[in-house]
């Protein structure tokens, strides 16, 4: 098996908040793995780790809300990749609110977008949820500085890595 570490240790990609709600269960992960995939229709694509609580939730939800975070929400990135959702409940001293279709929306997330699930990719360790975005919205200006991988490594994560 050839080692991809060469390549993508140079990236630095956006890092993501991903949260679900089926069967009256929430959960939310800090996500790397992501990306538009389409243009027309407008699509993009969610990685979850198959060891993640987030997934077990995000397997039986109809829609996922994905939000970004400014480079300074240090606190939500570790309430979110490094706690579990099986010991913790990570909605309990975050203010959320009710978006589309029900979905959990964080309320200092700087921008977001709720997204259904239209496809769910067998990718290895991980799935993708490819998500047909329903709505979206955006309190930061354009050149907010986001939070991205180089600022999330000494985030000890909740499950392993795969």
């Amino acid at each position: 098996m050839t080692d991809l570490d060469p390549f993508t240790d140079l990236l630095d990609y956006p890092m993501y908040v991903v949260t679900a709600e089926a069967d009256g269960e929430k959960a939310g992960c800090l996500v790397g793995f992501a990306s538009q995939c389409s243009i027309r229709p407008a699509r993009f694509m969610i990685w979850l780790s198959r060891a993640n609580r987030t997934y077990r939730v995000a397997e039986h939800a109809e829609r996922l809300a994905v939000h970004l975070l400014h480079r300074d929400q240090d606190r939500l990135a570790r309430l979110f990749g490094g706690q579990t959702g099986d010991r913790t409940d990570k909605f309990t001293d975050v203010p959320w609110y009710r978006g589309p279709g029900g979905s959990l929306i964080l309320d200092e997330a700087p921008a977001w977008f709720v997204g259904r699930v239209e496809n769910r990719v067998d990718g290895g360790d991980h799935v993708g949820f490819l998500l047909a975005p329903e709505a979206a919205d955006s309190l930061a200006g354009h050149h907010t500085p986001l939070l991205t991988l180089n600022n999330t490594h000494d985030i000890a994560p909740g499950h392993p890595a795969n």
